[in-house]
């Protein structure tokens, strides 16, 4: 199993006014007659429900919050109309570890080609300024840090995941609906993009795979096991979804 980057669940939708808002029915973890609703810096829509509940009392209860989502999802398309691809010059920020650092691109024969982080900024040294071959040694850079930051935090958090016996094999793998995945031969692949989150969000990724390992299915028994080795996942998880629409821009 895996953690999407955007969740898994069925499509539903409705009409405000003469707007169709669409949004992904998904089942809460915890047995409570509430329906839950989050709309996402993304524009994303997500409705946690009772699996026992029928699409149309769940449809009932979204619509009742329709003139709020709408505005949210207003304000969110508004901020995603500054967000323009990333053309890998100079003074443009990017991630690493949760927080934004400026890019300095070097143009240089005197010294080899590469990435450095240093005094705050993200430098790039390469011979001949050219996007593609900054953004080459970036994605590189950030594959090397992810390999080195996960095996260190796997090792880690293996402490806290009694039921898992050795060290799980890693693999460092771009993805683009996935930060992470757990194979059924306990063999664990994570987004290299994660390391640009927050420590806490790379914890919560690694935890949900060791978990998976005990329980493949996204069981009652897998949540009772994430709550007891990261017991505040949930808004540790969503924060890494409204973080997605960033850390994955290239």
């Amino acid at each position: 199993m895996s953690v999407p980057i955007y969740p898994e669940g069925r499509s539903l939708s409705f009409y405000y006014g003469d707007e169709r808002i669409s949004f992904l029915r998904e089942k809460r973890p915890k047995a409570t007659g509430k329906v839950q609703i989050k709309v996402h810096p993304d524009c994303r829509v997500v409705v946690a429900a009772p699996e026992s509940a029928e699409d149309t009392s769940v449809l009932q209860a979204v619509r009742k919050r329709a003139r709020w989502i709408y505005e949210q999802l207003r304000d969110f398309r508004l901020q995603l109309e500054h967000i323009t691809p990333r053309q890998y010059i100079s003074g443009e920020s990017h991630y690493y570890l949760g927080k934004q650092y400026l890019l300095k691109v070097i143009e240089t024969t005197d010294q080899p080609q590469g990435v450095k982080l240093l005094r705050g900024k993200l430098e790039v040294t390469v011979r001949q300024k050219s996007p593609q071959k900054v953004q080459q040694l970036l994605n590189d850079w950030y594959k090397a840090r992810a390999k080195e930051l996960f095996a260190k935090r796997l090792n880690d958090l293996l402490e806290q995941t009694l039921w898992v016996t050795g060290k799980p094999p890693i693999r460092i793998l771009t993805m683009k609906t996935q930060w992470g995945s757990c194979s059924p031969n306990g063999r664990i692949t994570l987004n290299p993009h994660l390391v640009k989150a927050p420590r806490e969000c790379i914890d919560y990724v690694i935890l949900h795979e060791l978990c998976h390992i005990a329980e493949h299915n996204h069981s009652e028994r897998f949540y009772r096991l994430m709550h007891q080795v990261i017991p505040d996942w949930e808004p540790i998880k969503e924060r890494l979804d409204g973080m997605a629409s960033y850390l994955l821009l290239t």
